[in-house]
């Protein structure tokens, strides 16, 4: 089986990478010859993931699963959210979102936030939405050169490392996009 991961993100593609079974060939956008920007305008998670998806299997007729992820902190109200990748302006820059979020918490007390990764699959004439969420803290400062992202300073519950600091195989384990990604192994290996 073929299927496309609609992303230019060689950290998301080698994370995935590490979870297929070796009967499904995962290719990128970059491999399709998919290099015009999929705007991602939805104001939902769910919505981008969807946009991705459906985009590659309408254009290039392969069957894709996008995702789309955020970052919600209890004291921002859900902040950064949707907007997790353009939180510091649209240069996406993770320092400089991840400098923006420890700003905009330095006054709270309830550093309390979730990953939540939001997996939409277009097989054949089926979509189907996979999620996962994962609960932890935002640390204070920056710690770890692992991962990416906000990886540096989401400590998931029952841990005492950031994500940055952990082995990409233990991140996998309890991560937001390891267990949508669980959710749709699932579902794929039940169709062989």
């Amino acid at each position: 089986m073929t299927l496309v991961f609609a992303t230019h993100n060689a950290n998301k593609l080698k994370e995935i990478q590490a979870l297929m079974p070796k009967h499904i060939q995962l290719k990128s956008l970059t491999d399709i010859g998919c290099t015009e920007e999929i705007v991602e305008d939805a104001d939902t998670i769910e919505g981008n993931a969807l946009i991705k998806a459906r985009y590659v299997k309408q254009k290039y007729g392969y069957d894709c699963f996008g995702d789309d992820t955020g970052l919600e902190v209890e004291a921002l109200n859900g902040e950064p959210g949707v907007y997790s990748a353009r939180y510091a302006g649209e240069h996406k820059n993770a320092a400089d979102n991840t400098a923006k979020l420890l700003n905009n918490l330095k006054e709270k007390d309830n550093r309390n936030a979730r990953f939540k990764t939001v997996i939409a699959l277009c097989l054949g004439e089926k979509e189907l939405v996979f999620e996962g969420i994962c609960k932890g803290v935002i640390t204070t400062s920056v710690s770890g050169d692992g991962g990416f992202g906000y990886d540096p300073v989401f400590m998931p519950e029952g841990h005492a490392l950031t994500f940055a600091e952990m082995p990409l195989s233990e991140k996998n384990k309890i991560s937001h996009r390891g267990r949508a990604t669980q959710k749709l192994l699932e579902y794929l290996q039940e169709l062989t």
